[in-house]
């Protein structure tokens, strides 16, 4: 609970500045997540795995020069991946989702280019994410007899200053923080903002596992977003 207030403050502090720095600007911003996990140590993706979820927040653009800006955010973002054998219409199928949600705060650097009447951007930076909630389906027929089940998702307690340990990790727990870099590119406009943004996670879903060793089971989440300047 206190890394949670903590990371909140911080994130808070970060949207404050961009809202009072000179020349800057605070948008809402919310759009739809295309959300997978890599299958592999090379980081590769199933797209017939891709699961559609949202996110939802508010960015700032905090002015650097004129072709620069930063933009830290506070954002509500949904994650995970689905996997499915057989279809409803067959004696047997199964189809399990993991959908967990995320507060994230992207920290990016984003370089801007006049074209007209709007600006084409592209940017890169670190985030950082705490799993707060989610949900783990099952849908599937055994020889035509359906079963349903659906669960939170557990998260790890762990406490990112014992580096060497992670907290109430176990079998079928998530863990609790994430964190990777993201790139985007798009169109900034007098009052809107478009953007695609692709989050490339370097941490490990499954709780006690090293994120160093491999590629594998990490979010991968292609984003389409639009944002409105306040």
């Amino acid at each position: 609970m206190k890394m949670k207030i903590v990371f909140l403050a911080m994130a808070a502090i970060i949207i404050s500045a961009a809202a009072i720095a000179q020349k800057s600007t605070v948008m809402l911003k919310a759009g739809v997540n295309m959300a997978n996990v890599s299958i592999n140590d090379d980081g590769n993706i199933d797209d017939a795995k891709s699961l559609t979820s949202f996110q939802a927040g508010v960015v700032g653009d905090v002015y650097l020069t004129p072709f620069l800006s930063f933009q830290p955010g506070l954002l509500f973002t949904g994650k995970g991946t689905k996997t499915q054998t057989g279809n409803e219409s067959d004696a047997s199928f199964y189809r399990a989702t993991t959908n967990p949600y995320y507060i994230e705060v992207p920290a990016n650097l984003v370089f801007k280019v006049p074209t007209g009447g709007a600006k084409f951007f592209v940017g890169a930076g670190p985030y950082l994410g705490i799993g707060i909630a989610g949900k783990n389906k099952v849908d599937g027929k055994i020889f035509g007899t359906s079963f349903h089940s659906e669960e939170s998702i557990e998260w790890s307690n762990d406490d990112p200053s014992t580096l060497d340990f992670e907290e109430g990790a176990g079998f079928g727990i998530m863990k609790r923080f994430d964190y990777g870099v993201n790139g985007l590119a798009g169109l900034e406009f007098s009052k809107a903002v478009l953007s695609v943004n692709y989050g490339l996670g370097l941490a490990k879903l499954q709780s006690g596992s090293s994120s160093s060793s491999d590629n594998n089971n990490k979010h991968r989440v292609w984003s389409f977003t639009l944002g409105v300047k306040l």
